[in-house]
């Protein structure tokens, strides 16, 4: 039998959901305001103009287009390596694995000023010139933990029987992971990737020690930056909601083709 949820923790969840998203609200709304560089609030009016304006900016689409590559090959590299990854710590056990499973999820649990600076350290000393690879290479550290903590907690979940018994009916390697491997860890894997991608693509912090110098190392969130330290401009916050909603159409997205991909008359 459920039990009710008493009327103060509805109120606490409430105001923790008002917390977190408020903020992101607050973008959508002075998305559409008519002012230009001081934003009041409430806002003196509504107006789409600013998205025209965002559209017809020849200066955002290189960044745009430079987080869209970074982020796809990092997610498409963590993927490879984190589930294989994964898969070595699941079935493996040695002396030290606790310790070895520590290391690979710390990129992500030391903050991101650290780990830019080791990163920029480490390609300097190597003679690696900062380009768009260095930026790739920066995300897939934290990209990689992503997936690995999706596909190891999915691994574990599994049973070794399966693979055993796939062995025993004469499938061979690839036949045993297109068949039993790829339908049980892929829900795990399209969520490892979307959100590996989401953190890729507003990277900051990483971003800014690992990028070369110029427009052809700028990103969407680092033009962003910019645009905010140089002044607030109207046509900004358009890319802000887009920057907020992509990932959530992705996500959207996904689901209804899972739908129709399993769905049977």
């Amino acid at each position: 039998m459920r039990s009710e949820a008493s009327l103060g923790l509805k109120i606490a969840a409430i105001g923790g959901l008002l917390f977190l998203h408020l903020p992101i609200l607050l973008i959508f709304l002075y998305a559409f305001t008519t002012e230009e560089r001081t934003y009041q609030f409430p806002p003196p009016g509504l107006t789409t103009q600013w998205f025209g304006v965002a559209w017809n900016r020849e200066d955002i689409w290189p960044p745009l287009w430079l987080s869209l590559k970074v982020a796809s090959i990092a997610t498409l590299l963590a993927m490879i390596l984190g589930t294989l990854v994964a898969a070595a710590m699941s079935r493996a056990r040695f002396f030290g694995r606790e310790q070895i499973s520590l290391l690979i999820i710390l990129p992500i649990a030391l903050p991101g000023i650290i780990t830019g600076m080791s990163l920029r350290s480490a390609f300097s000393i190597m003679d690696i010139p900062f380009s768009m690879w260095t930026i790739m290479l920066g995300h897939a550290t934290f990209c990689i933990v992503i997936v690995y903590n999706n596909a190891v907690a999915r691994f574990r979940r599994l049973s070794g029987g399966v693979l055993e018994a796939s062995a025993d009916l004469g499938a061979n390697a690839f036949q045993t992971f297109r068949h039993i491997l790829l339908p049980n860890l892929g829900s795990a894997l399209l969520a490892g990737g979307m959100l590996a991608f989401a953190l890729s693509f507003d990277e900051v912090i990483v971003t800014t020690f690992t990028a070369g110098t110029g427009t052809d190392a700028k990103t969407l969130p680092i033009w962003m930056l910019d645009e905010l330290i140089r002044g607030l401009c109207g046509d900004l916050l358009p890319h802000s909601h887009r920057l907020l909603s992509d990932p959530w159409r992705v996500r959207d997205r996904r689901r209804r083709q899972i739908r129709r991909s399993t769905w049977t008359p």
